[in-house]
């Protein structure tokens, strides 16, 4: 059965952080040579800790060229940077703290504004980042038991945006306000970049992966970049139900 993407597997959680840290290494490398800066957007949520813990420890973070990387965040959950569900606020704790990133070199979304403002404020602070429309480097994406993807959930108006850079959403049952990345953004990195752990997401990643492409109900199916596919570091768990080819 074909599957969209370039699927990875390994045998553990923490093989895959490992090969995670290993790829944002490579990546940040690899930019800084060809353009002179590596721009990344972070994903949110617990499944990346342990991986950008990582950046944050021999040899990883000595073999990263920091004061040439730009960090930013695929979306914000509309709160203060130091409240427990702030994505920028894991980073920071996970990370960022311990790494010597500029600080202007760090991009957040300002959660603490309402979700309309801080999405006209990211994206005026990505258009003079990137002078023009924003492509990422590498785009740190999750994946959530509905199939949501960044703050893109299904059904959500978010997912028809296509004139702006950032946009405000709401997430489903709690309606809490956040901002995310518009599809054409995550679409427009070099490598946009999945991280999906445990055995709780196998059905949905074979779904989103092998499944009937139908975006509006499955959000990461959106992701579907122009150059090269998107890429899927899985466990061992949440790659259990993908047919093999």
């Amino acid at each position: 059965m074909q599957t969209r993407g370039e699927v990875q597997v390994f045998e553990s959680a923490e093989a895959a952080a490992r090969g995670g840290a290993e790829r944002f290494v490579a990546a940040a490398r690899q930019a800084v040579e060809a353009r002179g800066r590596f721009t990344v957007a972070l994903s949110g949520g617990e499944t990346p800790r342990p991986m950008y813990e990582l950046l944050a420890t021999a040899p990883f973070r000595d073999a990263v060229p920091w004061s040439h990387v730009h960090v930013c965040w695929g979306d914000e959950r509309c709160v203060p940077p130091h409240h427990p569900r702030s994505n920028f606020r894991m980073a920071w704790e996970a990370f960022l703290h311990a790494v010597p990133s500029p600080p202007e070199n760090v991009h957040r979304i300002r959660g603490e504004l309402r979700a309309p403002d801080a999405a006209i404020a990211y994206q005026r602070e990505l258009l003079t980042l990137f002078g023009g429309a924003p492509r990422f480097d590498v785009v740190h994406l999750g994946l959530g038991d509905d199939a949501h993807t960044a703050s893109l959930f299904p059904f959500s108006p978010a997912l028809a945006e296509r004139a702006t850079v950032a946009a405000a959403a709401l997430q489903p049952g709690t309606f809490e306000p956040r901002v995310t990345l518009t599809v054409p953004v995550l679409n427009a990195a070099r490598t946009p970049e999945f991280l999906v752990l445990g055995a709780r997401k196998a059905p949905v990643v074979q779904r989103v992966l092998q499944g009937a492409l139908d975006p509006l109900h499955y959000p990461a199916q959106a992701i579907r970049p122009a150059g090269p596919p998107a890429v899927w570091l899985l466990d061992s768990a949440a790659a259990a139900e993908i047919t093999p080819a």
